[in-house]
């Protein structure tokens, strides 16, 4: 009877120490949750994101960051910047008589039908010289001489400070003819201005111009020598 007794007694107390041990356990298992999904957390804010109070990662965070960093590097290189050489050309002031000198020389070899125009930038600052240059050759004849089309340049003639531009002009069609007049100075007009220009003609001698056969290119940033058929 005793030792019945005895066995009650410890497998009670077994009982017993089986059932504090489990309950410690249960009530052990949430603090190691807890402390695992606060290490969680933090592990993924120091990764970029921000952690609110619940420990959930705010996606925002690396797409702020990286917005900021597209800017800064638009910043470093200038930003997006289109060219504006076009309208800069187009938008330069137009080149006037006290912009600029006019001077005429023949054109090389025979049967010297052409005279070359040389205007000179000599403004110190940069002027834009628009269409073609405005011709008289004769008081009798007060028509200017007529432009050629096809010899207009592709894009506006800006000259900076010192530059020249070019203009090829047609006298006759050659030899001796009793249309030819001589000419030992005649004015030059520039496209946008109203003032007379006074150019000497080239030679000794002077020029001989026939009013019904000459004819006069754009002006043009480089010499077309023979580049204009007419």
């Amino acid at each position: 009877m005793n030792l019945m007794r005895h066995r009650s007694l410890l497998l009670a107390t077994a009982g017993t120490a089986l059932a504090l041990s489990l309950a410690a356990c249960q009530s052990d298992a949430p603090a190691k949750s807890a402390s695992a999904a606060s290490s969680s957390a933090a592990g993924k804010a120091a990764d970029g994101g921000q952690a609110d109070a619940s420990g959930a990662t705010d996606p925002t965070g690396p797409a702020r960051s990286t917005a900021s960093k597209s800017s800064a590097d638009d910043t470093a290189g200038g930003g997006s910047a289109g060219s504006t050489g076009g309208q800069a050309s187009a938008t330069t002031r137009v080149c006037t008589a006290g912009d600029i000198t006019v001077t005429a020389a023949r054109q090389d070899g025979p049967p010297y039908t052409h005279i070359v125009l040389t205007a000179k930038n000599t403004s110190g600052h940069s002027c834009r010289l628009a269409g073609a240059p405005h011709i008289q050759f004769l008081e009798s004849h007060k028509q200017d001489v007529p432009s050629v089309a096809k010899s207009k340049p592709a894009a506006p003639v800006v000259l900076t400070a010192g530059a020249p531009a070019y203009a090829l002009v047609k006298l006759s069609d050659g030899g001796v003819h009793e249309d030819n007049e001589p000419v030992s100075a005649f004015s030059v007009v520039l496209e946008g201005d109203s003032t007379v220009i006074a150019v000497t003609a080239p030679g000794s001698g002077g020029i001989a111009v026939d009013p019904a056969k000459a004819l006069t290119g754009y002006w043009t940033p480089e010499l077309r020598n023979g580049a204009d058929d007419f």
